[in-house]
């Protein structure tokens, strides 16, 4: 016969500790189940046989230190077989890392020696594609100096003398705010609202406003605003 017994009643009647009877679970020497997330297991009616007792003091204190003796002993072997059995696993999963690591310094070895090999194969080709490439621009570069540099010393002497035609047409060709304003004012428009004129015409980007972001101002053209009365 056998009944369901906690692992710490298992291991006060087998006589050996919490520990072992976790192991012999492990290693399938006890029958075991869960049941609401506790473990329980299997024991025989043959480990429940009352075991005589020692008929003196001097026996039981014998028969008690050589129990824990023998406990201990049972314990230790336990501990010791389980830190091998983690040791021998560390040790195995640090060999296959080395193994990893060796293929791939490996594989990176023969990756770099293709790659210096392959460079110095062709590091002549590069060099006088490169050549080839500078002389050719350096011939572009002769030819379109030779071809603009008359027309840039032109345009230079041209900016270096004024015109007062230009500079009168370029006077005649903006407004100022003052006489834009007074334009308007004519038309019975007050300040803010040739304000707001202004603005919505630089904001819909009317030719006739020009702005610069730099200068912050803003230039107006002579031009027609009726639309805008």
């Amino acid at each position: 016969m056998e009944r369901l017994v906690t692992t710490a009643q298992a291991a006060e009647i087998l006589g050996i500790s919490l520990q072992g009877v976790h192991y012999r679970i492990r290693n399938k020497k006890l029958k075991s189940i869960k049941q609401s997330g506790k473990t329980y297991v299997y024991i025989s009616d043959e480990y429940e046989e009352p075991a005589l007792k020692p008929t003196t003091k001097l026996e039981q204190k014998e028969t008690a230190t050589k129990k824990k003796t023998t406990q201990s002993q049972e314990d230790y072997r336990l501990y010791k077989k389980l830190q091998d059995e983690h040791t021998q696993k560390i040790v195995a999963l640090k060999d296959e890392q080395i193994t990893m690591m060796k293929k791939s310094i490996k594989w990176l070895r023969a990756q770099h020696k293709s790659e210096v090999k392959r460079l110095e194969t062709n590091q002549k080709n590069i060099i006088e594609v490169f050549n080839s490439e500078i002389k050719l621009l350096q011939s572009a570069f002769n030819e379109m100096r030779s071809i603009y540099k008359p027309m840039l010393e032109t345009t230079k002497e041209q900016k270096t003398t004024p015109n007062p035609k230009q500079n009168e047409n370029k006077k005649e060709r903006f407004i100022s705010i003052e006489n834009f304003t007074l334009y308007l004012k004519k038309h019975h428009k007050d300040s803010k609202e040739i304000k707001m004129i202004i603005l919505k015409a630089v904001h819909r980007k009317d030719k006739r406003f020009l702005y610069n972001k730099k200068t912050k101002k803003i230039l107006i053209l002579n031009s027609d605003f009726s639309d805008l009365v």
